[in-house]
């Protein structure tokens, strides 16, 4: 009997420690998804700048062009950076022309290939190995259909702001030719270039290490330029009579509507 009783308490000592396993593990997985709805929900509720849901490396399109932008390479940034800089410096500064020093780099690398072709069988060694470059075809079937596509997108933006349908967008862009004018009254196209090329080199990367503090001060900064819009557009737009067209299609004239002089 006593033997009985022990292996009874052996037998529920093990269940009972199964039991506080299982228990243990339900309770950390129930946790452990809590914990991941709400890193969910905290997520979801950060404020992206334009409505941003990629990194930032995704939205530059990834690949190489977006890995220069942002610096993964930091030697191949530098040298382009110091190429466009020191283009810049030639048109500018220098005030060299572009034909003229297209004109001089060709005359002087078919002179040095000349030069070497015909004095390496006098000196033994190899003549240079100057590589055929073709454009292939199906890359410039790409590049131009990625230009035809863009364009078509622009074309159809302008239209859709001509026909007035997004006044937010038709203010955006108004606003941004009215500053890209500003900057070419100021400075030519070169400089202006320059410019965009600095910009897009050095925000990206700037937006990318201090992302929070900027997504937090971009969202102050639209509920104020939300607010100056709604009171903008009840002072001003909704005074403008609205035609109505259902009846301009039914009788063939359009009707405005009759204004009120105290509302001036």
């Amino acid at each position: 009997m006593a033997e009985h009783k022990e292996e009874e308490s052996l037998v529920e000592s093990v269940m009972d420690k199964i039991s506080d396993k299982l228990h243990g593990r339900g309770g950390s997985s129930s946790s452990s998804d809590s914990d991941g709805e709400r890193t969910a929900d905290l997520k979801a509720k950060i404020y992206r700048l334009f409505g941003r849901e990629k990194p930032v490396h995704s939205v530059l399109g990834g690949g190489k062009p977006a890995d220069l932008f942002l610096w993964r390479n930091k030697k191949i940034s530098v040298g382009v950076l110091a190429g466009a800089t020191a283009i810049w410096l030639l048109f500018e500064v220098m005030e060299y022309h572009l034909l003229t020093l297209l004109c001089h780099c060709i005359i002087l690398t078919l002179a040095m290939l000349f030069l070497w072709s015909n004095a390496s069988t006098f000196i033994n060694k190899s003549p240079p190995n100057i590589p055929e470059v073709r454009i292939p075809e199906d890359l410039a079937v790409n590049v131009a259909r990625s230009l035809r596509f863009e364009i078509n997108r622009g074309f159809a933006t302008l239209r859709e702001i001509g026909q007035g349908h997004d006044l937010k967008k038709f203010l955006i862009v108004v606003a941004g030719l009215w500053i890209l004018s500003v900057l070419g009254s100021c400075c030519n196209f070169l400089t202006l270039f320059y410019i965009v090329f600095m910009v897009l080199y050095t925000v990206p990367v700037l937006y990318e290490k201090y992302e929070d503090q900027i997504d937090a001060f971009g969202e102050k900064a639209m509920i104020e330029l939300k607010k100056y819009y709604a009171i903008f557009d009840e002072k001003c737009f909704s005074k403008i009579p609205k035609v109505h067209m259902a009846d301009a299609k039914e009788k063939g004239v359009i009707h405005f509507p009759q204004l009120n002089s105290k509302a001036f």
